[in-house]
């Protein structure tokens, strides 16, 4: 159940210093390289998780590990007053502002620089959490649950999307093969940091998925746990709420 792996392994920097490093490092290809390595078929996760935390009709969100922006800007579907997205990477934070001024929901939306581990908001301050692909990179896991715990309200609702291992037959072999071979070539030839794409399925193999992450959740303190299995698992929606 480790989730020690780090990008750079022969850096003294810790977890969170290298994970910042490598979207610094790869954010201007980020959006292009995680749309074309899902498939094309990320945003339809997203949209299934915003339809989730929807019923719960939630005016203001928190995006954790916001990125470029994506699930911030997903959220806007289900017509919320205010959304938050913080990252530990301003090369991120600097190509999501873009997305969101040449939309001009900058009124809605605002990214800022944050970390998951100490958020600086106040307690039961939000209606519902995102977090998109993110959970993986935290360099102390249950701290970030707890955290997002903190500030969600009493009966407010997380929303957490996160790459899954697929367990079929022809899922499990293709998306084995394509995530130790084409992924890390695609994405050294395109973002000039192979590091990050060797680190993404190393990542997503070390997480604790389902029913492990599951019990982590509710040792966390969270209720109300749902797993949504999308694309024949290679990603899972875990809903939960405080």
């Amino acid at each position: 159940m480790g989730t020690n792996v780090t990008p750079y392994n022969d850096s003294n920097k810790s977890k969170k210093e290298q994970v910042a490093e490598m979207f610094d490092n790869v954010s201007g290809k980020y959006d292009f390289l995680n749309h074309f390595l899902s498939l094309g078929i990320d945003h339809l996760w997203r949209k299934k998780a915003i339809k989730i935390i929807g019923k719960h009709n939630p005016k203001k969100i928190l995006d954790i590990a916001t990125g470029t922006g994506d699930f911030a800007i997903a959220a806007l579907k289900i017509k919320p007053e205010e959304v938050i997205g913080v990252d530990i990477s301003n090369g991120m934070l600097e190509k999501g502002r873009e997305k969101i001024k040449k939309r001009k929901v900058e009124d809605i939306i605002t990214l800022n620089y944050g970390d998951s581990e100490d958020l600086p908001f106040e307690d039961n301050s939000m209606d519902a959490i995102t977090v998109g692909f993110g959970v993986r990179n935290f360099e102390n896991l249950e701290k970030g649950l707890s955290e997002m715990l903190r500030v969600l309200k009493p009966g407010g609702i997380a929303a957490i999307l996160e790459f899954s291992k697929p367990k079929k037959f022809p899922m499990k072999q293709s998306f084995g093969f394509y995530s130790k071979y084409i992924m890390p070539a695609i994405g050294n030839t395109i973002s000039k940091d192979s590091t990050a794409y060797t680190y993404l399925p190393e990542s997503v193999e070390a997480f604790p998925e389902g029913m492990d992450f599951e019990k982590i959740l509710i040792k966390v303190g969270y209720k109300n746990i749902k797993q949504d299995l999308v694309s024949g698992g290679i990603a899972t929606i875990y809903s939960c709420e405080k």
